[in-house]
C-alpha cells in the first residue's frame, strides 16, 4: 500500500474511537489482528479485539482520541497519540500513548499501545 493510504487509513482507525462504536473499528481489522496493550497479555482476532473495545467503551463516559504525530515507513505507521479518557462522572483525562501499527493487505495485523498505565490511573481518579 502507498504510504499515503497508510496514513489515512490509520487515522481513519483513529477516529473511529471518537463515536465509541467498537463494531466500526471491525473493518480496519485483519482476521488475525494481534492487540498488546502495555503490560497485557495479546488480544488475538478481530472479534476478540472488537469485543474487547466493547467493554472499554462501556465503562467510559467521554473517549476522544487524538493524533499529535505519525509515521509511515511502508506498512508500519507509528502514531503519537492523546487518549482522552473520561469515566462517568470524572473529567476528560489526556493519555499520552504511542501506537504501534503493522497494515497487511489495507488492514491492521498487529498494533501495539505503549504508555504508562500507572501514570494513566492516576490521571482518572483526578
Amino acid at each position: 500500500m502507498p504510504a499515503t493510504h497508510n496514513d489515512t487509513l490509520v487515522r481513519d482507525f483513529v477516529n473511529a474511537f471518537n463515536a465509541q462504536d467498537a463494531d466500526a473499528l471491525a473493518p480496519f481489522l485483519a482476521d488475525d489482528v494481534v492487540f498488546t496493550a502495555y503490560g497485557d497479555s495479546p488480544v488475538e482476532g478481530r472479534d476478540a479485539v472488537v469485543a474487547l473495545w466493547k467493554g472499554i467503551f462501556a465503562k467510559f463516559a467521554q473517549i476522544k482520541f487524538e493524533t499529535v504525530h505519525q509515521a509511515v515507513n511502508g506498512d508500519i505507521v507509528i502514531a503519537e497519540q492523546i487518549h482522552g479518557l473520561a469515566l462517568p462522572g470524572g473529567k476528560l483525562a489526556p493519555v499520552m500513548n504511542m501506537a504501534i501499527y503493522e497494515l497487511r493487505d489495507g488492514r491492521i495485523a498487529a498494533w501495539r499501545d505503549y504508555t504508562n498505565p500507572a501514570y494513566a490511573s492516576t490521571l482518572l481518579q483526578a
